[in-house]
C-alpha cells in the first residue's frame, strides 16, 4: 500500500512544482517592465495587447524572434490568455498627469473665447459653431483683461488673483482634443488692475499717490518692472502645463497716449533709466551696419526705452516658454505695421515679431481713424481696409529674413460707439469680405474678434483655394 501512496505523493510533488514555475514565469517576463528610459505609456500598452492576442500557429507566424531574443511563441506560452490581468496592478502614468494631444491645423482659423464662456453654458454653442464650420481653433482668456485667472489655483501664489469661472481646465481642454480644436491661452499682461491693486508699486500713480485709471476705471501696471514679467509668464507656464499649444500675449504695451502722460505720472524705470540703457543704446547702434543706423550714435530716448522695455518682456517671454514646447503669440495693433514704432505704446512691429511665432495685429476696421490707407470711412469698407494692412505687413515682413506667421485678428461685431454715417452693421457679408482680402493677400489664418462671444450665423470660413475646388 506505501508504493501507490509514494508514487501519488512524487506526482503531485511535479505538478505543485510546475505550477509554481509557471507562475514565477508569468511575474518576472510576461508582463514588460516600466524603467526610467522614457518608456511612454502607449508603448507599454501596446505589448500588453501583444500578450493578451492568442497565439498563431507556427505555420502562421514562424518562430520569429523579437529584440531581446525570445520569440512571440515563447511570449504567448508565459501566461494563460484567457486570464484578465488586473488592471490595478500594471504600472501607469497618472491620469491627472497626462496631456491630451493636439495638431497644429492646416491654418488656424479660430475664435475668442472669455473665461465666462469657457466654463459656462455659452460653451456648447461656440463648441457646435466650431464643429459644424472651417473654424478649428479657440482663443481661450486664462488671464483676463482686468488681471484675473480665469480658474482657481489654491493652494500657490496666484489664489487671490484666481477667480472660478472654469472650474475643470483639465476637462475643457480634453473636450477641445476631442473635437480637434486647437488650444490658445490669451494672457492679457500690462493692463492689470488685480495686480495693480495689489502691488501699487507696480503701477503708474497720480501726484496724489492714486493709482492711474484709463477713462474705463483699467489700471495698467508698468512693462518696466521685471516683477511684472515674471508674474504673467508663471501663469502663462501653468497654461503650458495644462496643455495649451499656443500662448498668447495680448496687452504688451504702454497705456495709449503714454507720451502725453509720462511727465506727470510717477511711475519705476528699473534698468531702462538713461545710466543703464544708454551704454547698451550705442552698443546696439555700433554693432548695426553703417547703411542702416542713425548717423550719430542715440542719447537717452523715453521712446526707445518704452520699446526696449516691450520688446525684451517678449523676448524674455518666448525664452522661458518655448523650453516647454508651445508656441508663442502676441496681439499688436494694426497700425504699428504703418510707421516705424509706436512711441506712446512702446510696440516696434519688426522688433517683436522677431521674438514670437506667431503675430496677430488686430485689424479690425472699427479701429482705424478716418483717411487711414485714403479711406474715408475704414469701417464702412472692411475688405479695402484689410486689402490695404496686408499690403503693409508684406512690406514690413520684407524686412525679416524669417517672419512669423501672420494671423490678424478680424471683426465680427457693430462699432456703435463711432458717430453716426461712420459704421455699419457687421454680419455674414462683411466677416467674409475680411476672410476674402487676407486670403487674396496670401494670408491663411485669421482670428475671429466678438467681446461677447455672439458671433455672425451663416458665415463661411472656407479658405477661397477650397472654395474654388468645391465648385
Amino acid at each position: 500500500m506505501k508504493k501507490p501512496i509514494l508514487i501519488a505523493v512524487f506526482i503531485f510533488t511535479i505538478l505543485l512544482t510546475t505550477i509554481v514555475a509557471s507562475a514565477v514565469l508569468v511575474d518576472d517576463k510576461s508582463l514588460p517592465v516600466q524603467t526610467g528610459e522614457n518608456k511612454k505609456s502607449s508603448e507599454f500598452n501596446s505589448e500588453l495587447n501583444k500578450i493578451e492576442e492568442p497565439a498563431e500557429s507556427d505555420e502562421t507566424t514562424g518562430n520569429k524572434e523579437d529584440k531581446d531574443g525570445g520569440s512571440d511563441k515563447d511570449l504567448d506560452a508565459a501566461i494563460d490568455t484567457d486570464k484578465k490581468i488586473d488592471p490595478d496592478l500594471i504600472p501607469q502614468e497618472s491620469p491627472e498627469n497626462q496631456k491630451p494631444v493636439f495638431e497644429y491645423p492646416d491654418a488656424v482659423r479660430g475664435i475668442y473665447v472669455t473665461g465666462h464662456s469657457a466654463g459656462g453654458a455659452r460653451f456648447e454653442k461656440l463648441l457646435k459653431l466650431v464643429d459644424e464650420t472651417e473654424l478649428n481653433a479657440m482663443v481661450i482668456d486664462i488671464k483676463d483683461d482686468y488681471g484675473n485667472i480665469t480658474f482657481k489655483l489654491e493652494g500657490t501664489n496666484f489664489d487671490e488673483y484666481s477667480k472660478n469661472y472654469i472650474k475643470d481646465p483639465k476637462k475643457l481642454l480634453k473636450t477641445l482634443a476631442e473635437h480637434e480644436i486647437y488650444p490658445i491661452a490669451r494672457i492679457v499682461v500690462f493692463k492689470d488692475s488685480a495686480l495693480a491693486k495689489k502691488n501699487p508699486e507696480y503701477s503708474f500713480k497720480r501726484k496724489d499717490g492714486s493709482i492711474w485709471r484709463n477713462r474705463r476705471k483699467e489700471a495698467f501696471v508698468n512693462p518696466f518692472i521685471f516683477e511684472v514679467w515674471k508674474h504673467n509668464v508663471e501663469i502663462a507656464k501653468i497654461a503650458a502645463e495644462l496643455g495649451f499649444q499656443e500662448i498668447q500675449f495680448d496687452y504688451v504695451r504702454f497705456p495709449e497716449g503714454f507720451e502725453k502722460k509720462q511727465d506727470y505720472l510717477t511711475y519705476s524705470l528699473g534698468k531702462y533709466n538713461e545710466e543703464e540703457l544708454l551704454p547698451r543704446l550705442k552698443e546696439e547702434w555700433e554693432n548695426t551696419p553703417v547703411d542702416k543706423r542713425a548717423e550719430e550714435p542715440p542719447g537717452y530716448d523715453p521712446v526707445q526705452a518704452r520699446v526696449t522695455a516691450v520688446t525684451d518682456f517678449v523676448r524674455y517671454a518666448y525664452n522661458e516658454l518655448h523650453p516647454l514646447g508651445v508656441k508663442v503669440s502676441v496681439d499688436i495693433f494694426g497700425y504699428t505695421a504703418t510707421r516705424s514704432e509706436a512711441p506712446g505704446i512702446g510696440q516696434n512691429f519688426v522688433k517683436i515679431c522677431e521674438n514670437v511665432d506667431v503675430i496677430s495685429a488686430m485689424i479690425y476696421p472699427s479701429h482705424w481713424s478716418p483717411g487711414y490707407f485714403n479711406i474715408p470711412k475704414p469701417d464702412k469698407e472692411p475688405y479695402r481696409l484689410v486689402k490695404e494692412y496686408v499690403a503693409a505687413e508684406k512690406e514690413k515682413f520684407s524686412q525679416m529674413s524669417e517672419p512669423p506667421i501672420s494671423r490678424p485678428w478680424i471683426q465680427d461685431f457693430t462699432a456703435t460707439w463711432l458717430q453716426k454715417g461712420n459704421y455699419i452693421v457687421y454680419g455674414k457679408d462683411e466677416v467674409e469680405a475680411q476672410i476674402k482680402a487676407l486670403n487674396e493677400g496670401g494670408i491663411k489664418e485669421f482670428l475671429i474678434w466678438n467681446p461677447v462671444n455672439k458671433y455672425t450665423p451663416g458665415v463661411d470660413y472656407t479658405p477661397i483655394e477650397e472654395q474654388k475646388n468645391e465648385n
